[in-house]
């Protein structure tokens, strides 16, 4: 019999005794046992702080990046023994590659942040704030890692899913994880943790693992810990009231299970290819993962004179779905997770039928292809119609967490939106119509109490990623019943892990702690040119102060004929009444490429290419008669990875660009990138 281990303090060893058995939901036979009894979280919380997070906090955003890119390749190329053994939690393939590949996804897209961060341990957030009159004494903001652990409480319907697209944000921020998968589903979670652990690519202690019950896991954490629930909202809140949570001021998001609604549009009418992608996007989520997912539809709101139509629709769809065991031809949905999930289920299904009425679906009768149905977790998908949902409201306060939806008329739009509102609080909801107009007027009214809204058309619906799915780069979470947490996000997401303090202190010191240049900070002079020097050699705030140009209007004229741009202002005096401009006026762009004709050193050298320019703006007009110069300062320096052994070692390089006039005042603000060699490419 299997024996399914704990990791902590770097090691793998059982649990005392056994918590849980657990079942392949698809036979009903026991593949293992798991239990935490025993496990000293006080001290896993200390060895994630001191050891795991002690190394990640020394590493730079651009380095967790690259590591996380790393981990993602090499569970790429073990993700094929993971189907198997996710097919025994009565994962289809199709569920599976959600869990499985939707995962490692996770970790590419957080890997992929690391263009977002500065090249350092900490963020900078924001920009600097003016606080006095002399411009001596600023403020501005860093995030630096807290010094805790993450502590994640993850549900049974995504043990891979569930784990990556936590750690992936916390390992970018540069905080470890104490990951607590539920312990139904834990075997698969610790399958995919020991190619983790023995990939080595994590440092030692970023990742610890409680496969049983975890009794006592928040009894030792503290503020600078971060703790993470999903799954039921009841246990969620009770979790969150826990004194300990209280007293020591914890960061704790939950995302809970709610009643997601789908909307069809009152202009997707039988016919349109929006009626057809709601039938057949429902049905989807009322039957992918068997329903077991915080995102599936709950309730289905359609416009009452296509009630029938609808009903119609999915239910023919529905009949159509085998069930089974997923390794058999033609099956399309596999089992719930777990007996135990059968009979909660059935009990809710059996609550919900007081108020309205099955009108597709069976509990007791119906077909399962390749396995025993009475052994195995299987569950029939059960629709229910609703005639008058503002008054049977029991759709709107209990959850089925299986394939179980209420469909149910609205007349208005405004309707719909009362009703989708009436779950309280709500992960997702969407909308099908071909009529941006109606897709306004619902997103606008539903998004007060919805984390995310995905609204579907003919246009999209190719490349849609569905109700369903929670996107690495969005935010994940909802208001009231679904919560009121939020994770993933993208940089979003990174920042939770981050404490944010304000700084205070001179251009120049401040220009020190954030390695980003300040303005009214030290400008030493360039020696040599800083285009002569490799990226290693560049230092923040060090400055070229270059020769001058008189702006004539034979430039202007020729920089018209070169560029195109005969804009008033630069090519007629004669229509300058009631503008701001005194006279014709030179281009902003043809300051800007006067200013690079001024600050770049021509000859070959470390600088390989210029290739964007950021925050431009133009603050002064530039007349005839005017005299330019630039002060070009090393502003940010951010390290690049080589690609290939053949690739040129580089980084990039920001330039402030401040151009300037003879009163000594700024005319023209910009940043432009630079990619610059390495020493050791030399």
């Amino acid at each position: 019999m299997q024996r399914y281990q704990n990791y902590a303090l770097g090691k793998w060893f059982d649990g005392e005794g056994v918590e849980t058995n657990v079942y392949n939901a698809i036979t009903g036979d026991k593949i293992g046992e798991v239990s935490s009894a025993g496990l000293d979280y006080e001290a896993m919380l200390v060895y994630a702080r001191k050891t795991g997070g002690h190394a990640l906090r020394k590493m730079t955003f651009q380095e967790r990046g690259r590591m996380l890119k790393a981990l993602a390749l090499h569970l790429m190329e073990k993700k094929n023994k993971y189907y198997e053994i996710s097919s025994w939690t009565g994962a289809t393939k199709i569920d599976s590659w959600i869990d499985i590949e939707g995962g490692i996804g996770n970790l590419f897209a957080n890997a992929s942040l690391r263009k977002q961060f500065p090249d350092l341990p900490y963020y900078v957030d924001g920009v600097a704030a003016p606080l006095s009159k002399g411009g001596t004494f600023i403020g501005h903001h860093i995030m630096v890692p807290k010094e805790g652990a993450a502590i994640h409480i993850n549900a049974f319907n995504f043990p891979i899913w569930g784990m990556l697209e936590k750690i992936a944000v916390n390992l970018m921020a540069g905080v470890p994880a104490i990951v607590k998968p539920s312990e139904y589903t834990s075997f698969l979670t610790e399958v995919i943790t020991r190619d983790i652990i023995d990939s080595k690519i994590l440092p030692e202690g970023s990742l610890q693992l409680v496969v049983g019950l975890g009794r006592g896991i928040l009894d030792h954490v503290t503020s600078e810990n971060v703790v993470t629930f999903t799954g039921s909202a009841s246990t969620g809140k009770v979790l969150k009231g826990l004194p300990q949570i209280a007293q020591e001021s914890v960061p704790f998001n939950l995302e809970a299970d709610s009643l997601n609604a789908t909307i069809l549009g009152k202009y997707a009418t039988p016919g349109t290819e929006e009626f057809d992608l709601f039938i057949k996007e429902t049905v989807k989520e009322i039957t992918i993962k068997a329903g077991q997912k915080c995102t599936a539809v709950r309730r289905i709101i359609v416009p009452e004179d296509l009630l029938e139509e609808v009903e119609k629709g999915i239910a023919a769809r529905l009949a159509s779905t085998k069930i089974g065991d997923p390794s058999q031809e033609g099956v399309r949905m596999g089992s719930l997770a777990t007996r135990l999930q059968v009979d909660r289920v059935r009990a809710s299904v059996e609550e919900l039928s007081k108020t309205q009425n099955i009108v597709f679906g069976d509990l007791d009768n119906f077909e399962v292809i390749g396995a025993d149905k009475n052994k195995g977790a299987f569950f029939s998908p059960i629709l229910f119609r609703n005639d008058n949902p503002f008054v049977n409201t029991d759709c709107h306060n209990i959850e089925a967490f299986g394939p179980v939806s209420t469909i149910m008329p609205y007349k208005t739009i405004d309707d719909a939106i009362e009703l989708a509102k009436m779950g309280k609080g709500s992960l997702v909801s969407s909308i099908v119509t071909p009529n941006d107009q109606e897709a306004t007027e619902y997103v606008i009214g539903a998004a007060s109490m919805h984390g995310r809204i995905l609204v579907l058309n003919k246009d999209c619906a190719k490349e849609s990623t569905g109700h369903g799915s929670p996107m690495p780069l969005l935010t994940h979470g909802g208001p009231g019943r679904a919560g009121g947490g939020e994770e993933m996000g993208g940089k979003r997401g990174v920042l939770h892990y981050l404490q944010r303090t304000a700084i205070q202190g001179h251009p120049t010191t401040i220009t020190k702690i954030t390695q980003q240049f300040q303005v009214g900070a030290a400008m030493p002079e360039a020696n040599p040119h800083v285009f002569r020097k490799h990226f290693e050699e560049l230092i923040i705030g060090e400055t070229v102060f270059t020769h001058k140009h008189t702006v004539t209007d034979a430039d202007i004229v020729n920089f018209a004929n070169v560029s195109g741009d005969n804009f008033y202002a630069h090519m007629d005096a004669t229509s300058l009444e009631g503008t701001i401009f005194e006279r014709r006026v030179a281009h902003g762009y043809f300051v800007l490429s006067k200013a690079a004709g001024l600050f770049v050193d021509p000859k070959k050298g470390p600088v390989l290419l210029n290739y964007g320019l950021e925050e431009a703006r133009f603050t002064k007009p530039v007349y005839p008669g005017a005299t330019i110069g630039v002060r070009f300062t090393v502003k940010e320096k951010v390290d690049q990875e080589k690609r290939s052994e053949d690739d040129i070692a580089k980084g990039i390089v920001k330039f402030l660009v401040d151009v300037f006039d003879e009163t000594g005042e700024t005319v023209a603000l910009a940043t432009i990138l630079t990619m610059v060699r390495k020493l050791d490419q030399a």
